[in-house]
């Protein structure tokens, strides 16, 4: 952490944008993530007066906080906190464009926009709070480190949890390495009405699993890595996930429903995250794509997404 007589503010106002994330993209549970070309914006800019001046347009808007317990606001506190700093009020504008609620990171964009913000408004903030412990204090934040990764980091991430002693305190931190995309490979979101909490769908899952099923899960993840990258043939195959999917099924039954209908007509569609939305990673043409579309039916959303090779920027 950063002594206060380091920290000075920046005087202008800060912008950056985030990419929704989708993550698990099937076997790769709390591990694997990836972000998709839909970003939230956000502005920002220091206060004189103690004050939190915030306005939020987009999705969402109106179920969110507009004061100091925003998300995006707690956010750039703890990494103000990091660095040593203490603004005495924050002006914060959000258009929010990642459907909330829906399993596409929508809490870990205002996170990461949050921190990512905090650093943006602070002179020297990039050496203040590089990367790897901004990734750290996100997944502190979220629970865990596969969305927060891909919306840092952008493309594919691993990401991990891993316990070092700091100062003799034992610590457990987010930890993320990114992974190149195959450019070829693209997206579709089916997107429901109907909301899921992340919180009502880690409960449904159960204690402990199948050896047979903890095994395909482990070689189907090191393959997806390998499909994401180089082999997007593959991906079919590496999307099959026997950990979660079919245990929180009874909290989604229409994506559940639509999941197991593209499976069985050979689409790589995967729940993203904890749901309820469906992911399709395909590498077919727009007609191709409009095919898959018409063929899922009614009752969501579609939109077609490009990977975004970019994080937070």
């Amino acid at each position: 952490m950063a002594s206060m007589d380091r920290v000075t503010f920046r005087a202008t106002m800060a912008q950056i944008s985030v990419p929704a994330t989708s993550a698990n993209i099937g076997p790769g549970f709390d591990s694997l993530g990836i972000a998709l070309d839909l970003r939230d914006h956000y502005a920002a800019q220091i206060l004189d007066d103690a004050t939190f001046d915030v306005d939020v347009t987009g999705e969402g808007a109106e179920e969110l906080k507009t004061d100091k317990n925003n998300l995006v606001i707690k956010a750039m506190m703890k990494g103000f906190e990091f660095m040593g700093a203490k603004p005495r009020g924050i002006a914060l504008r959000a258009l929010n464009n990642t459907p909330h609620g829906r399993g596409l990171g929508s809490s870990s964009s205002a996170i990461v926009g949050g921190l990512a913000l905090s650093r943006a408004l602070v002179l020297g903030g990039d050496e203040l709070l590089p990367d790897e412990n901004l990734l750290a204090l996100a997944a502190e934040l979220e629970g865990h480190p596969d969305n927060v990764a891909a919306a840092l980091l952008g493309g594919a991430t691993i990401a991990w949890m891993e316990t070092s002693i700091v100062n003799g305190i034992e610590q457990t931190v987010g930890r993320a390495v990114r992974i190149h995309v195959d450019e070829r490979i693209k997206a579709i979101a089916f997107i429901p009405e109907t909301h899921l909490a992340t919180s009502k769908a880690r409960k449904l899952l159960p204690e402990t699993v199948p050896h047979k099923d903890a095994v395909l899960n482990t070689s189907h993840a090191a393959l997806l890595v390998h499909a994401l990258s180089q082999r997007p043939d593959l991906l079919f195959s590496a999307t099959e996930d026997h950990l979660h999917q079919a245990y929180r099924a009874e909290a989604m039954p229409k994506s559940a429903a639509l999941l197991a209908k593209l499976r069985a007509a050979g689409v790589a569609a995967t729940i993203s995250g904890a749901g309820p939305t469906v992911l399709v990673l395909h590498t077919g043409t727009e007609l191709d794509a409009d095919d898959i579309i018409h063929a899922a039916g009614a009752g969501f959303t579609a939109r077609k997404l490009a990977i975004s090779s970019h994080g937070v920027e």
